[in-house]
């Protein structure tokens, strides 16, 4: 484990990895087709490549030029942390911080998790179909966020 905690490593094979992303949770959203005459082209709407940067740039920062092996068969665990409405009466407030009023709004939550796990295609790992057990929870708090947790997970384990 390095100094920090964030990941552990054996050798050079990762055995897990914790970041967290800062700012409102953010889904991802669906491509955008502009028609041209006869022409339509297909295009990421700019929020989310930005987004997706985002959360690349968390890994690597946290990762320290580490990856999962082609082989390895990962957990993700995701939990989105809202911010709480202004408007929100000191009770509510209480309750939502308490996790026992907790966001039922927009981005869904497997949005959530496809754009966290499509960011890091080739990045954390070589592709998304690695992910064999997930987990995406929503919370408010007054440090909106997002964190990841990626684990390897070792043969015969359920």
């Amino acid at each position: 484990m390095n100094i920090s905690g964030i990941n552990t490593v054996e050798g050079e094979a990762m055995k897990s990895i914790r970041f967290s992303i800062p700012g409102q949770p953010m889904g991802k959203q669906r491509p955008r087709v502009v028609h041209n005459g006869s022409f339509s082209q297909a295009f990421t709407p700019k929020e989310t490549v930005s987004y997706e940067n985002l959360v690349r740039v968390m890994y690597r920062e946290a990762a320290r030029g580490k990856r999962f092996t082609d082989e390895d068969m990962l957990d993700v665990r995701v939990i989105a942390y809202y911010s709480i409405p202004k408007s929100t009466s000191k009770k509510k407030r209480k309750m939502m911080l308490e996790h026992k009023i907790r966001p039922g709004k927009k981005p869904d939550w497997d949005n959530i998790g496809k754009i966290i796990c499509d960011s890091l295609n080739t990045v954390a790992y070589r592709d998304d179909s690695s992910i064999v057990d997930a987990q995406v929870r929503k919370f408010y708090s007054e440090n909106p966020r997002v964190d990841v947790t990626i684990r390897r997970i070792d043969p015969g384990e359920i």
